[in-house]
């Protein structure tokens, strides 16, 4: 009977005999000399050299899948993307949830945020959502973002993960305390990833064909219901089972037991934005559900493991510039730095035809045939199309209303204000929020004493300097918060003692 196994070749399609012997000069045993003729084995030890791309230098651990994104109300008034209209209407979802500061390989549940990429393959193209665990971020001037991952990184002489830095960097940026308060919350350690909410942080704008636009946030809560480890829990389990997310998600959905999440947005009109209370395109202020109750739109469910991590996951690109009609970005400075940012981080991680892989090709029809060549392109390359623009040899068909002959993406731009030099400084209201969020977890009994503690653990391994400091700048929340978390502060260093 004939076997269906596939034949072994090399990489350039040459059956080959035996994938464990190599050609050597002296005789049928172990000592000789090897011959580079040998192509199998000098191709084996080149690529395995070679197996490894860069990694990212944020979010570099993570666990993945697919899924699909379903449409479940009408939300039709507010925009025109495809996506989002029409009820029951699904498209294909890569979701990848990733720590932020840890290399690949390390624990699935230290105590960071989880980064969210998820790239809904469209009909108009990619649209990409590059959402965080908490609702708010930890600086809103880009300027910032560089040394804000470096500080809850390695110390540059000791290679080491270093409180100092981290608590240093944050007491000179205050304008992120209402994150630090989500990150030391409880939800800073989820058991896994199908128990965990996402936020956009940022403000992005639906659009209308007709011009007509709203600012939105989006909230993609689990219908598994939140759950977490305590602190303590957390850290056991980094050392019992560091790769625990992967494997929980990977189990369910073999299983069929498919994690869904529920998509709500928040929705502004324009003239509500102009008099709100808090600048909307701050990144380190959310808007109350109060003033902007959540508008359900959409359930996301995850029913397919990658057929290979690296090909599916490691390889995907995720950006908040890939955006279809109908969705748009707004004025938030941190949103258009990371506009660029992406991309240009896959250009260099993955190579400059990145959008040719499999696991970011679009599922809509691409033709830009003034992109192309660069390394690694895996497609015809556009044949003996025109390479520049204006050529009368092939017709182009041009649509849509994103351009300069069109409006601007959104509009909306003017009430911003005119182009200066600019730092953002912390002042009395920056506050505010973190004490929303202390007197809200005030209300379950024993959060606050959790928060403290949680803080406690991680602050106190800083030197006393930067330690004061970091209590002065919770006291400017609430003097009570600073005093809880020097009390733990004291009592784990009489124990460490």
């Amino acid at each position: 009977m004939e076997s269906t196994a596939p034949v072994y070749t090399l990489a350039e399609g040459v059956p080959y005999a035996s994938a464990t012997t190599a050609q050597h000069f002296g005789g049928n045993n172990i000592k000789g000399l090897m011959l580079l003729q040998d192509t199998q084995l000098i191709e084996t030890l080149a690529h395995f050299s070679r197996e490894r791309i860069p990694e990212r230098v944020v979010h570099a651990a993570a666990v993945g899948a697919w899924g699909e994104f379903e449409v479940t109300h009408d939300i039709s008034e507010f925009t025109d993307a495809k996506f989002l209209n029409g009820i029951g209407k699904k498209s294909k979802v890569l979701l990848r949830v990733s720590t932020v500061g840890p290399e690949r390989g390390g624990a699935d549940t230290i105590r960071d945020v989880r980064g969210w990429g998820m790239k809904i393959f469209t009909e108009e193209g990619n649209q990409d959502w590059v959402f965080n665990s908490i609702p708010v971020f930890f600086v809103r001037d880009p300027i910032k973002f560089p040394s804000l991952n470096r500080s809850h990184k390695r110390h540059p002489a000791t290679n080491q993960g270093d409180s100092t830095m981290f608590w240093d960097f944050h007491n000179n940026s205050p304008e992120g305390i209402h994150a630090l308060m989500h990150l030391f919350g409880e939800r800073g350690t989820p058991k896994s990833v199908r128990h965990l909410h996402a936020f956009s942080g940022h403000t992005y704008k639906i659009t209308k064909e007709d011009g007509t636009f709203h600012y939105v946030k989006v909230h993609i809560r689990t219908n598994q219901g939140i759950q977490n480890f305590t602190n303590d829990e957390a850290v056991k389990m980094a050392g019992e089972a560091p790769g625990i997310h992967g494997a929980d998600l990977w189990e369910a959905i073999e299983k069929g037991d498919f994690p869904s999440w529920t998509v709500s947005f928040q929705i502004m009109k324009p003239e509500q934005a102009e008099s709100y209370r808090w600048n909307i395109f701050d990144m380190t202020k959310i808007w109350p559900h109060a003033d902007f109750p959540l508008i359900p739109v959409g359930k996301l469910t995850l029913n397919r493991n990658p057929s290979n991590y690296f090909a599916d996951i490691e390889q995907a690109a995720f950006s908040p510039s890939n955006m279809v009609p109908g969705w748009a970005p707004s004025a938030d400075p941190m949103l258009q730095a990371r506009m660029f940012a992406y991309n240009d981080a896959a250009r260099y991680r993955l190579g400059v035809n990145y959008q040719q892989l499999p696991c970011n090709r679009a599922v809509s029809r691409v033709y830009c045939p003034f992109q192309r060549d660069g390394k690694m392109t895996f497609t015809d390359n556009y044949g003996g199309d025109p390479n520049y623009v204006g050529s009368d040899l092939k017709p182009i068909q041009y649509t849509g209303k994103v351009g300069a002959h069109a409006y601007a993406i959104g509009g909306h731009e003017e009430w911003v204000g005119r182009v200066v030099g600019f730092t953002s400084e912390v002042v009395d209201d920056d506050f505010e929020q973190a004490r929303m969020f202390w007197n809200m977890i005030g209300k379950e009994e024993g959060q606050q004493d959790k928060f403290a503690y949680n803080v406690a653990c991680h602050l106190g391994s800083a030197i006393p300097q930067v330690q004061a400091k970091a209590l002065d700048m919770f006291s400017k929340v609430y003097p009570v918060v600073a005093e809880k978390i020097q009390s733990n502060i004291n009592v784990l260093k009489s124990k460490k003692a």
